[in-house]
């Protein structure tokens, strides 16, 4: 049902804001693989243009990746590196940041740089950018305003990261009349398998910096579609500082939501609709 009204929503939308061809960043992970199918699925493969975008922090396994995932598809990939925009911004920046140490900054300027070209690409070719993001990323802040975060909707909004599993899993083993993409194994086994990433920096994984998807979810969905308090989450056997933690990254992270891609709504409480809180907000649930 969920995966029906991911399809649906992108064909809809489309159609009413009158464009009939779709863009995107393919990386090899699991979020982007899954958008392409959705934009398959929901135009045709051939209405779907995927660009694989490295740095020097991508993997060899990504690129054959996104490349398998395209091929399965049978949609278009183009190669865009994005090295010498992001060595040749670094030395733009470099008087001005001189005597900082490399941080968060520099991470986030890789991200931005794809957006800056997926965009040049999205105008050019009259294509609307697709973004990748999950709900579990765009509940905490695990994306970046102005980098991946740019496009003009985002199909996963409302889809926690454990159900991106599931669903690339479910559209693996079924097929419908109403998808206009192949059947069959169209996500690699591999892309499913592989721990999450998002090759920033050397050697990083999602669970680096967050807890693992399966316990943030749980406590996500504890926190925003059951507006269970700290203590009730707690009491449901999370440990107390993870929950505090997730809590903070939630509330902080309400500017970014504000800013985001629109995207179908799929539970409870969707972020843009359904729950909607203060950008700035000092309160803290003490429990």
């Amino acid at each position: 049902q969920d995966y029906h009204a991911m399809v649906l929503g992108l064909r809809d939308y489309l159609a009413k804001s009158g464009f009939s061809k779709v863009v995107l960043g393919l990386s090899g992970g699991i979020d982007s693989a899954l958008v392409a199918v959705i934009a398959a699925d929901a135009l045709g493969p051939e209405k779907v243009r995927c660009v694989m975008l490295p740095s020097e922090f991508t993997a060899q396994t990504s690129l054959e990746d996104a490349a398998e995932a395209a091929r399965r598809l049978g949609c278009r990939l183009d190669t865009v590196p994005i090295e010498g925009a992001r060595a040749a911004v670094a030395g733009a920046l470099a008087g001005v940041m001189a005597g900082t140490a490399p941080d968060v900054t520099e991470e986030n300027i890789q991200s931005r740089l794809r957006g800056l070209m997926l965009m040049a690409i999205s105008n050019k070719h009259g294509e609307i950018l697709l973004t990748t993001g999950n709900k579990s990323e765009v509940a905490v802040g695990y994306c970046t305003i102005y980098g991946d975060m740019a496009g003009g909707y985002n199909p996963l909004k409302d889809l926690y990261k454990t159900r991106v599993f599931e669903t690339c899993r479910w559209r693996n083993a079924n097929h419908r009349t109403w998808m206009a993409g192949p059947a069959g194994e169209v996500i690699p086994p591999r892309v499913i398998d592989k721990p999450p990433t998002a090759e920033l920096r050397a050697g990083q994984k999602d669970q680096d910096s967050l807890p693992p998807y399966e316990v943030l979810d749980a406590i996500l969905e504890r926190l925003v579609e059951g507006d269970q308090s700290v203590a009730e989450v707690v009491a449901a056997g999370f440990d107390r500082a993870t929950v505090k933690r997730v809590e903070h990254l939630l509330y902080i992270s309400e500017w970014k939501r504000f800013q985001a891609a629109p995207g179908p709504r799929l539970s409870t409480r969707a972020f843009w609709l359904d729950r909607r809180y203060p950008i700035v907000n000092r309160w803290r649930d003490e429990g």
